[in-house]
């Protein structure tokens, strides 16, 4: 069975939106690792509709030349979760799951022998949380604060119990905490 990993970019007011704003904190070692080590263990990739249409166009036409992540974003199977598009066929072993369903993203993680890695897709990260099926979230926290732009974690999500599993801190000040859900 397998297992969704979700991993996330925010400020520390949490706004995930489009994440260009990290580009001045640059990339480190470390981050490249943490984030390396999360694509190493999945075998699949769950996007929800915007962030695939973002996905799509930057990374289909990238080499391991351009990007040492690219022949994992271009090879690994996507899903998308989407209750407008009905094909995927822009990038390459992409399908359509359909509206979000709870229980299709079960069987998903039913069928999936490995990791299932997750990246921006607020609203679908939202929904997965809320409905229990995050086992791990990985948030890359930087140090500013945007004061506007769409928060990851929204008014209105409910409650959602997790435990800190892990953090590590990195030079250019972003910290990296790993949460699980909650014992229950």
């Amino acid at each position: 069975m397998g297992t969704i990993a979700v991993h996330e970019f925010v400020s520390l007011d949490g706004v995930f939106e489009n994440p260009a704003w990290t580009a001045p904190y640059g990339f480190t070692e470390g981050m490249a690792r943490a984030v390396g080590a999360l694509t190493a263990a999945s075998s699949a990739i769950l996007l929800g509709r915007t962030t695939y249409e973002m996905f799509a166009p930057a990374w289909s036409g990238r080499t391991v030349d351009d990007d040492p992540g690219a022949p994992f974003f271009n090879d690994t199977p996507k899903h998308v979760v989407s209750s407008t598009m009905s094909t995927a066929t822009e990038w390459s072993n992409s399908t359509v799951l359909g509206p979000y369903r709870a229980t299709a993203i079960q069987r998903l993680k039913d069928a999936t022998d490995g990791g299932i890695y997750v990246s921006g897709s607020g609203t679908l990260v939202r929904a997965l949380l809320a409905d229990g099926l995050v086992d791990q979230l990985h948030l890359l926290v930087y140090p500013i604060v945007l004061g506007t732009g769409r928060r990851l974690l929204s008014d209105g999500m409910g409650q959602v119990p997790l435990t800190l599993a892990g953090h590590e801190a990195y030079e250019n000040g972003v910290l990296h905490l790993t949460y699980t859900p909650a014992p229950r």
